[in-house]
């Protein structure tokens, strides 16, 4: 493609303020951690919605809608740079489910080479220039793609402010990975442009790096159309460019092929379902993203605000309009059938049901409305052509009327308490398109250029600033007592409670519960058992105990649970687990103000030797008979010494996986799956030194 040639007048800003504007901007955003030291992170919902934190906490919420991050994304990078920083690389997470893959989560980004903040910076100091780089990289990426075809610097910005701070970009910020998946493909397409293929083949690399791979997906789609829509008729350079992309994936591949070979054995291989759609009256967010309230404000009501959001600025929306009633190109032509295209996919449509009943493995899985971050770019690149049009056609007005009428058909149909909402939510949306249609009848004047600039820059701000948390530092993950006494205490003895992904990740305590679409079938159903016996599916991305259930006891003790949290103010809710119940069985330990912890004296050993079984339900496990002792335990590499006095077992509660290897003595040892899904050795009479290493399969190629 040859790049366009400037036929317009002279540029209304000097050749350093593009970029210049988009980093002021940014800055603006970034202020309160610039220069309050706050962090882009939910603290004030860890510390008084999250156990342990929760009972001793109190105090306003900005943002409730954004679990995730604290149960999740925060502690699985937490366990990365920590395992990466011990010498080994972050593989396995013995700390949910009984242990489970971790590399091989994709959301865990353990290949991310945003992960070398965390080796330059204190953590979280590195965590929130991780999160607030994603929109400075989207501008910036936007901007270098937008000066291939776009002369002036004015249109440029306009374009990178829309995707820098779109819908998508904001509501997944803070979560450090979908928004990092997306902002290459800027990147990815002016490599293709340039006909840069390292360029291309790294960025397209780093997308898949990022922690995402439904998004990276969408990436490499949309790079794949690019080439050929445009190269076409120069198929040699359309062939190299592919080769390039492929490049890109080869340089992925360690993280794409350990994700693969564990996704068969996960619940999510098999939970295929139409999710997330979004219904066609949310179309009216795209001029008024609160028009239905916001989770922010507590006043929503209708959507899913975190999933459904498109939002690009009032000013590039119209300016993305705008493009329709002007000469089409073959530019333009894309990126109208690629917006369209991932709308129909996104919202109510034929299409959408098509893609879903072809069952179609991760992306078949996961939330539609997510492709709504290619929409959002491609209305962000329409934005930037349809501004550096001067002429304006009479007919932009027919689009500007439909959604005025669309939102009195639907202020009509709320109830009343909505409707007031509704309306002042759209106060300032209405402005903005009353002087954005203003100024575009005066484009000649440099003043009114700037005026629509700093504009889309406000109604951006206000947007994201609207939604985006900064809380202090002090509430990130603080040390509580009962967590003192637990860390201090529970060695490779297993936990169990009230508590999730925050604490036991975070602070490195071996649980049996967990949350992540990523965990082994298998293992939900043996802890299904603790119900009435029987093997049944657990839920789609949560495993938990029946607390009250027949075998929920019997369940603790074989997985080695030896402390029981229990919190105070939770008395005898049918939500805990009933430690009165078993008074010769379960002593108390620790108490304070807010939380007592309980002694399981029957747990099993972590690592014991047996060769009898008893039945459970509809599983059959291995009771101990002699106690294995555990020399060193790493997420990767677990040392046991185990002395047989006759041909037995040695037993690890530890889940099942083919990625773990033994070797006893030395000379390399089967690893069984034993008690449904667990770890066994078979072992002659004599003293023995086992070792168990994680290495999957498909890793050891590299």
């Amino acid at each position: 493609m040859k790049k366009i040639q400037s036929k317009f007048a002279p540029y209304i800003l000097p050749a350093w303020w593009g970029v210049g504007v988009i980093i002021f901007v940014w800055v603006i955003f970034a202020s309160p951690f610039l220069f309050q030291g706050l962090m882009p992170f939910p603290t004030d919902y860890l510390v008084t919605q999250f156990p342990p934190w929760s009972a001793q906490f109190q105090g306003p919420v900005k943002n409730a809608a954004m679990p995730d991050v604290i149960t999740q994304i925060y502690p699985w990078k937490k366990l990365t740079i920590d395992t990466w920083k011990s010498g080994h690389i972050p593989l396995w997470n013995p700390y949910s489910f009984s242990g489970t893959v971790h590399a091989a989560n994709y959301q865990s980004a353990v290949f991310s080479p945003v992960n070398v903040l965390f080796f330059i910076f204190p953590f979280n100091t590195a965590w929130s220039i991780m999160i607030l780089l994603q929109p400075l990289l989207a501008g910036l990426f936007m901007y270098y793609y937008l000066s291939y075809f776009i002369p002036g610097r004015s249109a440029r910005i306009i374009g990178s402010l829309a995707f820098m701070f779109c819908g998508f970009g904001v509501v997944w910020m803070a979560y450090g990975t979908l928004f990092y998946a997306a902002l290459y493909v800027p990147l990815v397409l002016s490599a293709v442009d340039r006909q840069k293929g390292i360029l291309l083949a790294f960025s397209i690399a780093l997308s898949f790096l990022s922690g995402h791979f439904q998004i990276s997906i969408y990436v490499l789609a949309v790079t794949v159309l690019y080439i050929w829509y445009f190269y076409w008729k120069n198929r040699k350079s359309a062939i190299l460019l592919s080769v390039y992309c492929f490049l890109g994936l080869a340089i992925a591949s360690p993280q794409l092929l350990l994700t693969f070979d564990a996704f068969k054995d996960t619940v999510r291989s098999t939970a295929f379902g139409k999710g997330e759609v979004v219904p066609w009256k949310y179309l009216i967010t795209l001029i008024a993203p609160d028009f239905y309230g916001n989770p922010v404000t507590r006043n929503d009501w209708f959507g899913h605000y975190a999933e459904w959001a498109s939002y690009i600025g009032v000013i590039p929306l119209f300016f993305a309009v705008k493009t329709l009633f002007s000469k089409f190109t073959r530019r333009k032509i894309f990126f109208f059938l690629l917006a369209v295209f991932s709308l129909l996919l996104a919202y109510e449509s034929p299409l959408s049901d098509i893609f879903f009943a072809l069952k179609i493995p991760a992306l078949s899985t996961s939330a539609a409305s997510r492709i709504l971050v290619i929409f959002s770019f491609s209305l962000a690149v329409l934005s930037s052509l349809g501004f550096e049009e001067k002429s304006v056609n009479k007919k932009i007005l027919f689009p500007i009327l439909f959604f005025m009428f669309m939102s009195i058909v639907l202020l009509k149909s709320l109830r009343s308490e909505s409707v007031m909402v509704a309306m002042r939510n759209s106060i300032i949306p209405a402005g903005l398109a009353i002087t954005g249609l203003i100024c575009m009848l005066f484009r000649k004047y440099i003043f009114v250029t700037a005026l629509l600039l700093t504009l889309t820059a406000f109604d951006l701000l206000r947007f994201s600033g609207k939604w985006m948390p900064f809380e202090p530092a002090e509430f990130m993950y603080p040390e509580t007592g009962v967590i003192r006494f637990l860390t201090g205490n529970a060695g490779n003895w297993r936990v169990f409670g009230n508590l999730g992904g925050e604490v036991c990740v975070t602070y490195k305590l071996q649980c049996i519960e967990g949350y992540d679409t990523m965990y082994q079938a298998r293992y939900g159903r043996f802890i299904h058992i603790s119900g009435d016996g029987t093997l049944k599916d657990s839920g789609r991305s949560t495993v938990q105990l029946e607390k009250r259930g027949k075998y929920a006891k019997k369940i603790l003790d074989a997985l080695g649970v030896k402390y029981i949290v229990h919190r105070l103010s939770d008395n005898v809710s049918p939500f805990v687990f009933p430690v009165w119940e078993y008074p010769l069985e379960i002593t108390s330990v620790y108490k304070d103000e807010y939380y007592e912890v309980y002694e399981n004296d029957t747990a099993y050993p972590r690592a014991f030797i047996s060769a009898h079984e008893e039945k459970l339900g509809e599983v059959t496990v291995f009771v101990p008979e002699k106690e294995a002792h555990i020399l060193e335990y790493y997420p990767n590499r677990i040392t046991i010494r185990a002395d047989v006095e006759s041909d037995s077992n040695l037993i690890l509660s530890d889940v099942h996986s083919l990625g773990w290897k033994a070797s006893v003595d030395g000379i390399e040892t089967e690893i069984l799956r034993v008690s449904h899904d667990f770890r066994g050795v078979h072992l002659t009479a004599g003293s023995h030194e086992i070792i168990m290493v994680y290495q999957p399969p498909v890793f050891r190629l590299f």
